[in-house]
C-alpha cells in the first residue's frame, strides 16, 4: 500500500487518539474539565492503542517516511503513559476526592439535597416558633431535667465555665461529639431503607429538637452563649446532616422507583453512591467535632469574633460544596453506560486494557521487542480495520 493511501485511510483516527490525548490524558485536571465530551470513548481507547503499534509496524516494515514514523511512535508513547502510567499514592487519591470528587457526587444528587434541606430547615424553624408562640410545647420534647441541664450548659452568667457541656476535657468531649454526631447521620442515611420516609422521619426529628432547644434557651435569656456555642461548628455538622438526609432519601428512591433497573441492581447502586458520601460526611463531622471541642466551647472569647469564624466557615463549606471540582460527578449518570461516563479517570483505563500478553504483542509489533511478522499482527484487527475505513 502506498504511503498517501495509508495516511488518508487512517489519518483520521490518528487525529482522534491524539485529541483524546491532548483533551484527557496528559492532566487529570484536563480530563475533569473535559465537559460533554464528544470525541473518542474512554473505554475504546486501549483498542485504539493496540491499532496505533500495529499501524506503526506497518509503516516502519514498508518504510514509510520518517515523518510518519515519528508522529506514530509519538502518540504511541503518549497513549502508554496515559494507560500504563502509576496510579497516585493513596493519600492524594483521598485528598482529591474530598476536595473534588465529594462535592460533585453531592452536586449530583442536588434533587434528595433540596428536598432533604427543607424538610431540616422547615421542621427547625416550625419548631422555633411554635415554641416561642407557645413556650409550653417544650415539654413534649424534653422533660425538666434535661431543660435544666440545658440552662446549666449555657448559663450567661457563668462566662467561664465551658459551652455546650456540663463536665469533661476537650478531648474527652471531642470523641463524644465524633461518636454522636456520626451516629446521627449514619442512622439518617441508613434508614432510608425505609423507603426514603425513615430518613425524612430523621431529618425532620433533628429539625424540631434543634429548633426547640434553640426557641427555649432564647426564651429564658439564655440565647447568646447558645448561638455563641452552635455557630462556630454549625456549617459543616448542619450541611453534613442534610447530606446524609439526602443520601438516605437516594437510596429510598432507588428502591421505590428503580426504573428500568432491576431493584436489586438499583439498590446496590444506590448503595455504592450512599457510601461514597458517608466517606465525605464523616470528613465533615470530624471536622466539627474538633471545632465543637476546642474551639466553640471556649465562654470567654467575645461573640462577634465567634460570629465571624462561624461566617467564614459557612462561607468556606457552601463554596467548597458548590464549586469544589467544578464539573459533572462521576456518579451524575448512575443509570448510563460506561460510554454516557466523560469522567473516567485515562490513569483508570489500566483496568480496562487488553490483557498484558496482548498488548506485549502489540509492542513487539510496534519495533520494541523486534519478533514477530507485523502483517499477520492485523490479520484480525488491522486489515477488518482497514476495509472498514476503505473509502
Amino acid at each position: 500500500m502506498r504511503q498517501a493511501h495509508f495516511i488518508a485511510r487512517h489519518e483520521r483516527e490518528w487525529d482522534a487518539f491524539g485529541q483524546w490525548l491532548d483533551a484527557r490524558a496528559d492532566s487529570p485536571r484536563n480530563a475533569r474539565a473535559a465537559r460533554g465530551w464528544q470525541g473518542l470513548r474512554d473505554e475504546d481507547v486501549p483498542a485504539k492503542y493496540r491499532r496505533l503499534c500495529q499501524q506503526l509496524a506497518l509503516a516502519r516494515r514498508r518504510g514509510y517516511s520518517p515523518v510518519v514514523t515519528a508522529r506514530l511512535q509519538d502518540l504511541m508513547q503518549r497513549g502508554h503513559n496515559a494507560l500504563y502510567r502509576p496510579a497516585p499514592p493513596r493519600w492524594r487519591r483521598g485528598l482529591e476526592f474530598l476536595v473534588s470528587d465529594f462535592p460533585r457526587l453531592v452536586r449530583a444528587q442536588r434533587g434528595c439535597l433540596w428536598a432533604s434541606a427543607a424538610l431540616f430547615v422547615l421542621s427547625t424553624l416550625g419548631m422555633y416558633f411554635a415554641v416561642r408562640w407557645r413556650p409550653e410545647l417544650i415539654h413534649s420534647l424534653f422533660d425538666p431535667q434535661q431543660l435544666a441541664q440545658f440552662e446549666s450548659m449555657y448559663d450567661p452568667d457563668a462566662p467561664a465555665a465551658k459551652l455546650g457541656r456540663d463536665s469533661g476535657s476537650d478531648l474527652a468531649m471531642f470523641g463524644y461529639y465524633i461518636a454522636n454526631n456520626i451516629g446521627i447521620a449514619f442512622r439518617t442515611f441508613a434508614s432510608g431503607l425505609l423507603a426514603g420516609v425513615g430518613a425524612m422521619l430523621a431529618l425532620v426529628f433533628n429539625g424540631l429538637i434543634f429548633g426547640g432547644i434553640a426557641a427555649y434557651l432564647q426564651g429564658i435569656g439564655h440565647g447568646d452563649p447558645f448561638w455563641r456555642f452552635v455557630v462556630g461548628h454549625a456549617a459543616p455538622e448542619l450541611s453534613a446532616i442534610v447530606i446524609a438526609g439526602a443520601a438516605g432519601l437516594r437510596l429510598g428512591l432507588d428502591l421505590v422507583a428503580p426504573g428500568q433497573r432491576r431493584r436489586i441492581d438499583a439498590l446496590v447502586e444506590g448503595g455504592k453512591v450512599g457510601g461514597k458520601l458517608c466517606i465525605g460526611i464523616f470528613a465533615m463531622l470530624l471536622f466539627a467535632a474538633f471545632v465543637e471541642a476546642f474551639w466553640s466551647s471556649i465562654g470567654w472569647i467575645p461573640g462577634p469574633v465567634k460570629f465571624a469564624v462561624g461566617g467564614v466557615l459557612w462561607v468556606l463549606v457552601l463554596g467548597w460544596l458548590w464549586r469544589g471540582g467544578a464539573g459533572p460527578a462521576r456518579a451524575a449518570l448512575p443509570r448510563g453506560p460506561a460510554s454516557a461516563r466523560p469522567w473516567v479517570r485515562p490513569g483508570r483505563l489500566r483496568g480496562i486494557a487488553s490483557r498484558p500478553d496482548r498488548t506485549t504483542r502489540a509492542l513487539r509489533g510496534a519495533g520494541l521487542a523486534g519478533q514477530g511478522d507485523p502483517e499477520s499482527a492485523v490479520s484480525r484487527h488491522g486489515r477488518q480495520g482497514e476495509s472498514a475505513h476503505a473509502p
